[in-house]
Formats: structure tokens, C-alpha cells, sequence
């Protein structure tokens, strides 16, 4: 496939279902992990526009920041700190409206007003997880955790 995506604008659910297989075309017969992840977080940053979409990876009990788009980001994140540390040590999707009422939210920027984290599991193990940060309020809903969660899916671990 050509390194072009199509844009689709319109409902939320209409964006993913035309990124989506366009995803997995940018990743069809590429091995390399940092490769396919970069491609995932610059193809989210292209269609929705957000100020922060990346991945943290476990490593040695932390989870360490990996290919992303978006302004500078925290490089360690532990267990259960933060928003990507709870994702990631209760296993299951964090949907965030406005990151200044989470209890222990890490500012990497202070631009960042919503947040969604979908933990990677494989074989009942957290890997890492997809960030994505928004500079608006309640930016995320049940729509982008269901397609999120989809492409999480797609990443060939």
C-alpha cells in the first residue's frame, strides 16, 4: 500500500471504520514492532488530529514511552501511577473526561485535558499501552475505546 492515507471526516464511527482497514494495510507483512506502531500513532495523529498519540511498552516493571506523535512526553511511567500506569495495572481501558479530576494524573503537558489509555494484552499479559491525549474536555467516548480496542487488536505483538 502507498504511505497515503484517506481522510474521512464526518461521525467518529465513519473515521475508524475507513481508517481502520487502512491500518492494517500499513502494517500487512511489516515485522518490525517500533515500525508498525509508529505507522498506527501517525495515521490516529493524521485522521483525528489530537495532540498526543503514542505507546508505552513494558519494560523491567515500567512502562517506557515508544513511537508516538505529538509535543514531548514522560519517558517512565510505573505501575499504577497515573492514567496509563492504572490502565495498564487494572488491565482494561481508561476513558479520562478531564484529566484534572484523575487522582495521581502525570502532566506531560499541560495542554492535555482528556485522555483515553487501551492496554495491549496478549495471552493475558499487559505488553504496553495506546495513549491518546486531547486538548479538549470529555473528548472520548465508548466509540473511540470500541475502535481503539480494534486496532489494538490489528498490532501484530
Amino acid at each position: 500500500m502507498a504511505e497515503d492515507l484517506t481522510i474521512v471526516q464526518g461521525d467518529k464511527s465513519i473515521q475508524y471504520q475507513s481508517l481502520l482497514p487502512q491500518i492494517r494495510a500499513l502494517m500487512e507483512g511489516e515485522t518490525d514492532i517500533v515500525a508498525n506502531l509508529a505507522n498506527v500513532a501517525a495515521a490516529l495523529k493524521e485522521q483525528f488530529g489530537w495532540l498526543w498519540i503514542g505507546f508505552y511498552l513494558v519494560k523491567n516493571d515500567e512502562l517506557v514511552v515508544g513511537p508516538f506523535q505529538g509535543p514531548v512526553a514522560c519517558t517512565r511511567i510505573r505501575k499504577g501511577r497515573g492514567v496509563c500506569g492504572t490502565s495498564w495495572a487494572q488491565a482494561k481501558t481508561l476513558i479520562v473526561p478531564d484529566v484534572e479530576a484523575f487522582p495521581g494524573h502525570i502532566a506531560c503537558s499541560s495542554l492535555s485535558k482528556s485522555e483515553i489509555v487501551v492496554p495491549i494484552i496478549r495471552n493475558g499479559e499487559v505488553l504496553g499501552v495506546l495513549d491518546v491525549d486531547s486538548v479538549n474536555l470529555n473528548d472520548f467516548s465508548e466509540t473511540d475505546q470500541q475502535w481503539l480496542e480494534a486496532i489494538v487488536e490489528t498490532l501484530p505483538l
